[in-house]
């Protein structure tokens, strides 16, 4: 039995959208172990996936950090990798490519460089969605594709009785009005007024929650919602994904919950300006939609509630 390696340091949206190409990726190689070398905020997320043997954590630190570069490759070449995976495709990853398998085909290291369509330049296959990206990355190196394009993120879910009977969640909405705060074109800007229609709408039948993320309670008392924490403290994935995964209803920036709740098969809709397409980032799903607006400053609170489908 041989090793094989699948690099994937983030993020959660990407990781959310990633575990159709790892399930794939296991299922042509039953007689191999998978690794995954992730970032330490992934890192025991990753442990909870089925098809995976083990995680290896890659801090990531500057390439001219030679000590720990010569660790971590030193560490990498213990296991004898027959193939790798880069599902990351950065600049990072084509230079780890270049010390372990500098005269690799894309059978032994399979990443979109390696794998780009003859006569085709990267900006032009980049205008693919990511999933097509990755089916075709796998498909040209040798593998059958069948969960690249429909990803299942439910492995990633966990027990969260004791939050659900703490805050008493029956039917909710949640709401994920946040976003990095470099990416300020992707926040929607009328959650509150979203909020207000809904209780007025839909009285007390649906609560609405939101869960923040690390560097978002404090922002989450400017919503008038009910804040779902751990302890007072925000949840980790595993339970991020269970909240999700239990809700009546998603709405959402385009952000990592919001792919998690794409990719967990959730009844939901996600909110896009002029940053990117829906169809480039893969989120619509069956049950999970987009709305596609130029300027979501222009996008009413009432349009946004009449997609919600209950």
């Amino acid at each position: 039995m041989s090793n094989i390696l699948i690099i994937k340091h983030g993020s959660l949206g990407d990781i959310a959208q990633a575990s159709g190409v790892i399930q794939d990726i296991y299922e042509n190689n039953k007689d191999h172990k998978l690794y995954v070398m992730t970032s330490k905020p992934y890192l025991d997320l990753y442990k909870k996936n089925p098809f995976i043997t083990d995680v290896i954590l890659d801090k990531r630190l500057s390439r001219f950090n030679i000590i720990y570069l010569y660790l971590l490759m030193r560490k990498i070449r213990k296991f004898k990798f027959i193939k790798v995976f880069d599902l990351q495709n950065s600049s990072r990853t084509s230079f780890y490519k270049k010390i372990l398998f500098p005269n690799s085909n894309h059978y032994s290291w399979s990443s979109s460089q390696t794998t780009l369509p003859t006569n085709t330049s990267k900006e032009e296959f980049d205008k693919l969605s990511v999933l097509e990206r990755f089916e075709h990355q796998l498909k040209t190196s040798g593998l059958n594709t069948k969960f690249t394009l429909k990803p299942n993120f439910n492995w990633s879910c966990t027990d969260i009785s004791e939050i659900n009977s703490k805050f008493e969640l029956k039917k909710y909405i949640i709401l994920f009005p946040f976003c990095s705060p470099h990416l300020k074109l992707k926040k929607w800007p009328y959650f509150n007024e979203l909020i207000k229609i809904i209780r007025n709408e839909l009285k007390n039948e649906y609560k609405v929650v939101i869960a923040p993320g690390p560097n978002e309670v404090k922002d989450a008392k400017n919503f008038n919602a009910e804040c779902i924490l751990d302890n007072g403290k925000p949840l980790n994935v595993p339970q991020l994904a269970s909240l999700i995964k239990n809700s009546s209803f998603v709405v959402a920036n385009d952000t990592g919950p919001a792919h998690i709740s794409a990719h967990i098969g959730v009844k939901g809709i996600a909110l896009f300006g002029s940053h990117t397409t829906a169809y480039k980032v893969s989120i619509e799903r069956e049950k999970f939609q987009a709305i596609q607006v130029q300027d979501l400053n222009k996008l009413s609170a009432r349009k946004v509630f009449e997609k919600i489908i209950l």
